[in-house]
């Protein structure tokens, strides 16, 4: 696993300053009046083609790897990886156009990671086999279109998660990279030595991406890289859930919480101001954390300034997400554990952007 990994990291790494040295003069067709825009000047949003790359590359390294040692207790990478690829296309490759063209529409991307959801559900067979409560597991097994509309539902919407708390630099890349490598640590703790090899791979990958994208910014992840990061990551937690009867259904809900409940709850905040859950606006939780409480820089350099506060953002956002991370990761088998650290992700979530919101946050958080 170490070999192809590094791979997945060079690779990544490589491809990635290839777009920012070639990318640029084409980040200049982005325009300047989103909402959600915090940083100045032109740059690149195909970091997806970076993560691709290197990912599809240490896979398919890995299946010849597998297939020329034939190891049985090898990571035993072979066909299956092929239409884990299949799947994820639709989606990945519908966010890369957004990206280059700017022209592709909220119902455009819903259908393509549709489809996605739809291709991983038949090619892979996924289902969610359980949900760790007794009065809902017993239904599951008399209607098993329940499972896989569950599934569907999951690699269908944790694509947007992802692609929602994509707005500052190494984000939602490092979410990502965390929450792969809290899947692959449990994998690894059940003896699935292959999907472990794919988060680990999707991880390294990752890796390769934020060498550029954090701390200087010089390339966004884009729709295709929050697409690529939820597909996968989606594809992952509910394989390991499925093959693993010892694993929670909770456990990967917990991971996720953050950017699921990102998304569950702006869905709501914008209803409730009678706007579309689809219009991007600027008051998403880590953009508060941006004007209310990192505080402002001073230097000559305007665009310095803003690439500051972009940077210095993000870390709350990561001990916020390793809240989540450690209880998931020690409590894994424990269903009732890990529904409870739900919930209070939950309140504190809601307590702590109210308390934003009203300007009643303490001195000693801002930084």
């Amino acid at each position: 696993m170490i070999l192809i990994s590094f791979i997945a990291f060079v690779i990544a790494a490589l491809a990635a300053g290839g777009v920012v040295r070639w990318g640029g003069q084409h980040a200049a067709r982005y325009g300047t009046g989103m909402p959600q825009r915090f940083h100045r000047g032109h740059v690149p949003r195909l970091g997806g083609v970076a993560l691709l790359a290197g990912v599809v590359v240490s896979w398919a390294f890995g299946v010849l790897q597998s297939m020329a040692f034939g190891d049985p207790a090898s990571f035993a990478m072979d066909g299956w990886v092929g239409w884990w690829v299949a799947a994820l296309l639709p989606a990945v490759l519908g966010g890369m156009a957004e990206d280059a063209t700017q022209r592709l529409s909220v119902r455009g991307r819903l259908l393509l990671t549709g489809l996605t959801g739809v291709l991983s559900v038949w090619l892979l067979d996924l289902q969610v086999p359980r949900l760790g409560l007794a009065w809902v597991d017993v239904w599951l097994p008399v209607a098993p279109w329940l499972g896989v509309g569950i599934a569907w539902l999951a690699v269908t919407g944790l694509p947007h998660a992802f692609n929602i708390i994509d707005g500052y630099n190494g984000l939602a890349g490092m979410v990502a990279l965390v929450v792969c490598l809290a899947l692959a640590h449990v994998a690894l703790q059940v003896g699935d030595r292959s999907l472990a090899a794919v988060l680990l791979t999707t991880a390294a990958a990752t890796g390769g991406f934020l060498i550029w994208n954090y701390p200087r910014g010089m390339l966004f992840a884009g729709d295709g890289g929050a697409y690529l990061w939820g597909v996968v990551i989606a594809i992952a937690s509910i394989s390991l859930v499925q093959r693993n009867p010892a694993v929670s259904p909770w456990f990967p809900v917990l991971l996720l919480i953050y950017p699921v409940w990102e998304t569950l709850f702006s869905m709501y905040r914008k209803i409730m101001r009678g706007t579309s859950p689809g219009v991007a606006d600027a008051l998403h939780f880590h953009q508060l954390i941006y004007r209310r409480i990192v505080r402002e820089v001073f230097h000559d350099d305007h665009s310095r300034r803003v690439l500051s506060r972009n940077n210095r953002t993000s870390p709350y956002l990561w001990g916020f997400t390793l809240l989540t991370v450690v209880p998931a990761v020690l409590a894994w088998q424990s269903s009732l554990i890990l529904i409870g650290f739900c919930l209070l992700f939950v309140l504190s979530y809601v307590i702590a952007y109210l308390a934003i919101v009203r300007f009643k946050v303490p001195g000693w958080i801002q930084s």
